[in-house]
């Protein structure tokens, strides 16, 4: 919206001044700076409103005891960082865009999956929420239709090649259907991993911040034709503008961070996670970065196969792996007090993410 204005004004009111809004690196940081500051502002207004009407968290009784007294603490936050991210690419990124429409699409229905699954658990008092299966199928249809669009309505089809880390020349053909397919994988695995990495103060959303400003390169780079052709990496023109996204997220985060951090005075819930899990994982897949992904969101990926684990072995063998799955968890009830697993766990992501960002050079 303020690029189209800002454009106007320098193509027709030859206000050469307006052409630095042009710059994708520029509005990436005034994204970033807006997001983060709607969220600022918005943010004590919503604890006060949810707490008001008594949106608060329920503790599961068999988990850390330590738990307990977070049971009423306001949930649904991730809302917030859903609309601040929603109104800054609104704002700041170019609206002709199909990429950037296909992510705040996919985006804001995923987080309408959560947003109802959180009303019914913390309203209707429904601890079972959505079942898994209507959840699964609601994610599996939005991330059909945004994939589908972007295979058969873009260029994205020519480079639909799987891209393997540190090798120039090695990338597996997928076609339009694998492409599909293993996006699918990718949008709705990564969905659920964050849900699932969301159960300590700040455990989820530092890594969302790093994950999301280190795609923001990438973006940024395929959109890049000079250093795309430098870097060796995929030319997806447009895919530059995601930057901007990529930035109201990490912005958005950062502000959400300050009331999420322990003791949490509000909580991300499924309307949060579901939706920024699924928008990292379509922009890696529109950026050709999925196996990166993968390393970055180290994590995340984690979290849910100790999950997977935990499921198999209890069912195969009537044992359980981990103390308590997800892993972070497990960790707790080993000693680790959650300011520990917290701050570790960043500091592994902060490490996976640079050595993600290692790839664009080391090939």
């Amino acid at each position: 919206m303020l690029l189209q204005i800002f454009e106007w004004l320098a193509r027709d009111m030859n206000i050469r001044a307006f052409n630095v809004f042009s710059y994708i690196t520029l509005r990436t940081v005034l994204a970033a700076m807006t997001a983060l500051t709607i969220s600022f502002v918005m943010g004590p207004w919503m604890i006060r409103k949810l707490t008001a009407l008594k949106i608060g968290q329920s503790i599961r009784s068999d988990g850390p005891q330590s738990h307990l007294v977070k049971a009423g603490t306001p949930t649904m936050g991730g809302a917030l960082i859903l609309a601040a991210v929603a109104v800054t690419t609104l704002l700041w990124a170019d609206l002709q865009n199909r990429y950037v429409w296909a992510c705040l699409v996919t985006t804001i229905g995923f987080g309408a999956i959560g947003w109802i699954d959180d009303y019914r658990k913390v309203v209707h008092k429904n601890p079972k929420g959505i079942s898994a299966g209507t959840k699964f199928f609601w994610q599996t249809v939005i991330a059909a239709l945004a994939l589908s669009y972007l295979a058969y309505r873009t260029n994205l089809p020519q480079q639909t090649d799987l891209i393997v880390p540190f090798f120039k020349t090695i990338a597996i053909p997928l076609g339009t259907i694998g492409f599909i397919i293993l996006g699918w994988f990718v949008v709705v695995g990564f969905s659920n991993a964050v849900n699932l990495t969301d159960g300590l103060d700040g455990l989820a959303i530092m890594p969302t911040v790093m994950v999301a400003s280190a795609l923001a390169i990438f973006a940024y780079v395929a959109g890049n034709k000079v250093f795309a052709t430098y870097l060796g990496v995929p030319h997806i023109a447009g895919a530059g503008e995601l930057a901007i996204f990529c930035g109201a997220i990490a912005g958005a985060g950062l502000a959400f961070l300050w009331f999420n951090a322990y003791p949490a005075e509000v909580f991300m819930g499924d309307v949060g996670a579901l939706a920024l899990g699924g928008a990292l994982g379509l922009i890696a897949v529109i950026c050709r970065q999925e196996i990166v992904l993968i390393i970055m969101g180290g994590v995340f990926v984690v979290e849910t196969l100790s999950v997977m684990i935990q499921v198999a072995s209890f069912k195969l063998t009537g044992k359980r792996v981990f103390r308590m799955a997800p892993l972070h968890h497990h960790y707790e009830l080993k000693g680790w007090k959650e300011n520990q697993v917290v701050v570790r766990f960043w500091i592994i992501t902060m490490m996976l993410v640079l050595f993600g960002l290692s790839t664009l050079k080391l090939r």
